[in-house]
């Protein structure tokens, strides 16, 4: 048996190969894929050839970059991590033959798992399966982003996943997937209110659809606009909390901005060109400022594990029960088959094509 595996194989180039699929082993299982979601950040970056794991060795131990051979050299045969297969085959009894359900194997038409090492997520049957893209992964990405916000006031003390939003006003840098569902994560846990600022119109046009507000940061000054409508008392004015979510410094040094005295940046973005743009000398010394990095591989020190990645995607498949109609509808902008892959990503990598999220299906 073989599959077809999206390959990039070095630096703009992308093809679709046929690789022998894995044995299927006691205690492991196969599933088809039905949809397989692309991260037009993370993928990219191995399209265009930015992201370090290309370049240098990823010390685990000791949390470095080090000079020496690529973590991840080329060619990269498991790109992407939203899937979505149905089991046709199991050898295990934890996975039964005919369910669907959430993985992160990359770009393939199928895949060999083993339950113990790999997380495999049932869908509800309620739940659109195309949507599922968003329940192992990218879904729990977001909901990380407010468990952040949330220890970042409650400390250990978390109860909820909108302990860190519920009742305060919030500004999100960015209107990409990661932007759009962490304002929804925001707005579904009782933030007073939610801003989404990009100056991307098209961007800024799914986010209404959505119904969140936003702003246009190259039409009037966000932080000016912000900090006047959102006054907490003399001398303390802006958003309780920003989530940044777009990998450019300008972004970064805007969020910043955006913030109320003493406030935080919760930072879901990926730099790959850096941040020489940001400026520390000025709103974030003078105004007292935080920045806290919220990435997927880690829940707040002393969360876990009551608050782990399945209870991350427990919450996604929440959001997606309310939100549904409307992501499926305004955030999904493109389905296209498996074979057109490469020369999707090549376009999207090239800037001949922009796409909000799209969907590969065999």
């Amino acid at each position: 048996m073989r599959d077809r595996v999206v390959v990039v194989g070095g630096p703009g180039r992308v093809e679709l190969a046929e690789l022998d699929a894995p044995e299927l082993r006691e205690g492991t299982f196969r599933v088809e894929t039905l949809y397989s979601g692309v991260s037009v950040g993370t993928e990219l970056s191995f399209v265009k050839g930015t992201n370090p794991y290309l370049h240098v060795t990823w010390d685990a131990a000791l949390g470095l970059f080090r000079p020496g051979a690529a973590s991840t050299p080329y060619p990269v045969t498991r790109l992407g991590y939203m899937q979505v297969g149905r089991v046709v085959e199991s050898r295990t009894p934890a996975v039964a033959v005919g369910e669907v359900g959430a993985m992160t194997y990359g770009h393939r038409s199928g895949w060999v798992a083993d339950p113990l090492t790999e997380r495999f997520v049932p869908l509800p049957d309620d739940l659109d399966p195309m949507l599922g893209v968003y329940v192992a992964h990218m879904g729990p990405i977001c909901a990380n982003g407010l468990l952040h916000a949330a220890a970042d006031l409650c400390g250990a003390d978390v109860r909820t996943l909108g302990d860190g939003v519920r009742g305060r006003r919030v500004a999100v840098v960015g209107g990409g997937v990661v932007a759009l569902l962490t304002a929804l994560f925001a707005r579904r846990h009782g933030a007073a209110s939610v801003v989404v600022v990009d100056p991307t119109p098209a961007r800024r046009q799914v986010a209404e659809a959505l119904g969140l507000d936003t702003l246009d940061p190259d039409a009037d000054d966000p932080a000016v606009v912000l900090k006047t409508r959102w006054n907490h008392a003399a001398g303390d004015r802006g958003a309780d909390v920003v989530f940044q979510c777009r990998g450019q410094d300008w972004a970064l040094r805007l969020a910043l901005r955006l913030l109320r005295p003493q406030g935080t940046v919760i930072d879901l973005a990926f730099y790959q060109a850096g941040a020489d743009a940001v400026r520390l000398g000025e709103e974030f010394h003078h105004n007292g400022l935080s920045l806290r990095c919220a990435q997927i591989g880690r829940v707040p020190r002393g969360l876990a594990p009551t608050w782990d990645r399945e209870r991350l995607s427990a919450e996604t498949i929440e959001l997606l029960r309310q939100f549904g109609d409307v992501i499926r509808k305004h955030l999904v902008s493109a389905v296209v088959p498996l074979d057109e892959a490469p020369a999707l990503l090549t376009d999207l990598a090239d800037r001949r094509r922009t796409e909000l999220q799209v969907v590969l299906t065999p």
